[in-house]
């Protein structure tokens, strides 16, 4: 098993870090466009490697894709972070520009990887690279719900003043303000949640993981790295082991939940092949109108996409 991971900054190299923690792959390849910077990260994860007693190889390179030929996944974490005074329009031109750069380079040299995209904006990012790969759908696919329902999680976590690894939840939409948690589908060791967090704290809730990347560039006046990079290092693990575990992903509908050509964040299986099957739950009216308005948002930041014409 080969990963690549392109991009070497925060994110990026803590991906790459639990990945080879994790020891299920036989060689992480760390790329990016700094001499030197993936380089030495990834020979200082390497240099770990006997202290915490695990085999995966580390390899850094500077901007050299032949060294991801045969990448069984590959991690594109490549982009600028949104500036201050710099626009959302401006944000899509920037990263949209690095992410087909990038995406051409890697299917070039592994042309059937598959692709998990982390680069923001996330959504229209995972679009930029599903046009630019001309891959299936199911092998194109953007994390966010994964490290959207940890922050949901872990908050729950903090409220009951238990372990978070009872906890269970869904978590639909676009990556941002309209993202949609669903309370009715998150339990705490099989205990639904309504019946242990009054309705008005699990809405503060709610509504503090919907602005859970907020809290973090305010206090630390930069994005995450660590939940991020975990989060996509587990979807990674969950392909590369085949096992078929559900999780929120953001991936392209065609009809599920009444919604087309839209990438959206719902309930998959991870598996060997990818998006192995996409699950349709049974939402209820209110349910519906929140997932119908988070897929307006993401519309809206997709036609900024299409209208650089970038792929015509």
């Amino acid at each position: 098993m080969k990963i690549s991971v392109i991009g070497a900054g925060n994110v990026g190299a803590t991906c790459a870090n639990v990945i080879a923690h994790a020891n299920f792959a036989k060689e992480v390849v760390l790329l990016d466009i700094k001499e030197g910077i993936a380089e030495g990260k990834a020979l200082d994860m390497w240099e770990t490697s006997p202290i915490n007693s695990y085999s995966t190889m580390t390899t850094g390179v500077t901007n050299d894709y032949t060294a991801t030929a045969g990448s069984d996944i590959t991690i594109i974490t490549s982009g600028i972070p949104r500036r201050p005074g710099m626009s959302r329009d401006d944000l899509i031109s920037t990263n949209a520009k690095i992410v087909k750069s990038v995406t051409d380079s890697v299917i070039a040299h592994s042309p059937d990887t598959i692709i998990i995209v982390v680069a923001n904006p996330l959504d229209v990012m995972t679009y930029c690279a599903y046009l630019t790969s001309k891959s299936p759908r199911t092998k194109v696919m953007g994390m966010a719900g994964i490290l959207d329902t940890a922050r949901y999680r872990s908050f729950l976590a903090m409220e009951l003043g238990v372990s978070p690894r009872d906890i269970q939840a869904v978590l639909m939409g676009g990556h941002g303000d309209t993202m949609v948690p669903l309370p009715r589908y998150t339990t705490v060791a099989g205990i639904p949640v309504t019946e242990l967090v009054d309705a008005d704290r699990l809405d503060a809730i709610v509504q503090r993981t919907k602005k859970g990347g907020g809290e973090l560039v305010k206090l630390m006046g930069t994005s995450a790295w660590y939940a991020p990079g975990a989060a996509a290092a587990q979807m990674a693990e969950t392909i590369a082991k085949d096992e078929r575990r559900i999780f929120p992903c953001c991936t392209w509908l065609d009809g599920e939940y009444g919604l087309k050509d839209i990438f959206l964040g719902v309930p998959v299986v991870l598996g060997k092949n990818g998006i192995e099957k996409i699950l349709e739950l049974d939402l209820n009216d209110e349910e519906k109108a929140m997932l119908n308005t988070s897929a307006d948002a993401v519309r809206g930041v997709m036609k900024v996409l299409d209208d650089m014409n970038l792929f015509s």
